[in-house]
């Protein structure tokens, strides 16, 4: 059996090794060092507007200290988009706080703001307004800016903006991981660059830039000896993961090309197949990186064929595809909390299917995946 083909698998770039050798070189091994400054600045320079970037040990990170310095607390509300990973959630309850669902829109299966702003007025006639709002632009699709936004501002409540998927994505023009008034990107494996492990607190000033950096490395204080005011976390990226980053910067364009290539090929597999829809861009207004390419599958239409037949198939021949993220309002962990919307989110993870998309793909892997997928719906 041929070499396994997976969802989105690290693609070095030729340049990260340069990186982390010079920190070898330096004994620039220890936390921090040039290489963070340098993969911060670098961000900052692609982000392309006026933001302060600090480099962290994980989206997860960066979520979570988002979440700190917008004043959440034990007991607060906080509402979060129910159909993405988990890592978005998870942090509200790293701090006490109560997670308030809200299901997705059809257009780009992200957060309604209709269902937003239905939770947002019933929590407040319940006596407790939300303090913050978690969007993610999920699989690399930028959530509607405009409308959630507007009802963000309508109630002045601000918004933490999950672009662990979205680097490079753009709505308007403008980049993904600019529009909240603090934002988190991931620099997980499996990303569109990687630093093995790794993320990055986008801010809007110096000073919260400053205070998540603070908070990072443990919340020490200005002393020569080891003394702490407040509770800190140990959140800093290290300067052997950024040197890593910094290499994966200079291809991360072309990587993106490469990922909406494939892109295309999966539109033009699937054109005539009926039943399968390929989840893409609704107008110019939105630029995917399309992190991951996904698609949904209309059983009737399909003649009986499923999502998960097509993953089995798949999983059979050695190629990686994955379910939609299961909503967190129907995790079990999360299962107590409140969810408003309708079952935009439900029917999506019941009927989509991530399929390979990794920048590093090529014509044989790309063979192989339409062989296969031609055989499972014939």
């Amino acid at each position: 059996m041929r070499d396994k083909i997976w969802l989105s698998s690290p693609h070095m770039g030729g340049a990260e090794q340069k990186f982390v050798q010079q920190a070898f070189d330096a004994n620039w091994v220890a936390p921090l060092g040039p290489n963070v400054n340098g993969f911060e600045e670098d961000l900052k320079v692609y982000l392309g507007e006026e933001v302060h970037v600090g480099a962290l040990s994980s989206g997860t990170a960066a979520l979570h200290l988002g979440l700190v310095l917008l004043g959440v607390q034990a007991g607060d509300e906080v509402i979060c988009q129910t159909m993405t990973f988990s890592a978005s959630a998870n942090p509200i309850r790293y701090l006490g706080a109560i997670p308030v669902f809200v299901d997705s829109e059809e257009t780009t299966w992200n957060l309604c703001p209709i269902a937003l702003e239905e939770a947002i007025t019933d929590r407040i006639a319940k006596g407790i307004k939300p303090k913050a709002i978690i969007a993610v632009h999920l699989y690399g699709m930028p959530y509607q800016v405009d409308e959630v936004h507007a009802v963000a501002n309508k109630y002045n409540i601000p918004i933490l903006e999950d672009s662990a998927e979205a680097l490079g994505s753009t709505y308007k023009g403008k980049k993904c991981g600019t529009f909240g008034a603090i934002a988190a990107l991931s620099f997980n494996g499996n990303k569109i660059i990687t630093t093995s492990g790794g993320g990055a607190l986008v801010a809007h000033t110096q000073e919260v830039k400053d205070r998540a950096v603070f908070l990072s490395t443990q919340a020490r204080d200005a002393a020569p000896h080891y003394q702490h005011s407040e509770i800190g976390y140990n959140y800093r990226m290290s300067n052997i993961c950024a040197g890593i980053g910094r290499g994966q910067m200079e291809v991360l364009d072309k990587h993106i090309g490469y990922r909406r290539n494939m892109h295309d090929f999966y539109i033009n597999l699937f054109a005539e197949i009926p039943g399968v829809t390929v989840f893409k861009e609704s107008s110019g207004d939105y630029f995917s990186n399309h992190w991951l390419s996904a698609i949904t599958i209309n059983a009737e239409e399909a003649n009986g064929k499923t999502a998960e037949g097509l993953r089995l198939h798949l999983e059979q021949v050695n190629i990686e595809s994955r379910p939609l993220w299961k909503p967190m309002h129907l995790q079990p962990v999360f299962a107590e909390f409140p969810y408003y919307g309708r079952t935009v989110a439900k029917d999506l993870f019941e009927t989509g299917l991530c399929l390979p998309s990794g920048s590093n793909l090529n014509d044989s892997d790309r063979k192989h995946i339409a062989e296969h997928v031609h055989q499972f719906f014939k």
